[in-house]
């Protein structure tokens, strides 16, 4: 199958989106199951920063998505570029933090593996794209 390099990006985006959100599905799990998950430094108020952040995370996908594919000019795709580098430099970061976290929960970090070997992939295409 011959797919384009664009429809290429946007299924490796699309994995990461599906990635990330499973990540996050997987940290609330131990709620179903009666664990208490709650943060004591924070006495039950989360910080507004937390939502908006997150919020900020899953969207910037979205947009490059779209982005990619409306646009095609050099400036977008060296953007585009720069924000596939920098999402694989966050789970290289945030994949090192969570092993840091007692228990480690290798289902996360497999998970986290999965999802930077796809970021990689991303910078390679994306790289191709902008060239």
């Amino acid at each position: 199958m011959d797919l384009s390099i664009q429809g290429k990006i946007i299924a490796l985006w699309a994995v990461f989106l599906f990635g990330i959100v499973f990540h996050s599905q997987l940290g609330f799990m131990p709620v179903l199951y009666g664990e208490d998950v709650a943060m004591p430094a924070y006495k039950g108020k989360m910080p507004i920063s937390h939502p908006w952040l997150m919020l900020g995370f899953f969207a910037i996908p979205m947009i490059a998505i779209l982005g990619t594919v409306f646009l095609n000019s050099h400036p977008y795709r060296v953007i585009h570029f720069g924000v596939t580098v920098f999402y694989t430099l966050m789970n290289f970061l945030h994949a090192a933090m969570d092993m840091t976290v007692r228990p480690i929960e290798w289902y996360q970090i497999a998970l986290m593996v999965l999802v930077l070997i796809n970021g990689i992939f991303l910078n390679i295409v994306a790289y191709q794209w902008m060239q």
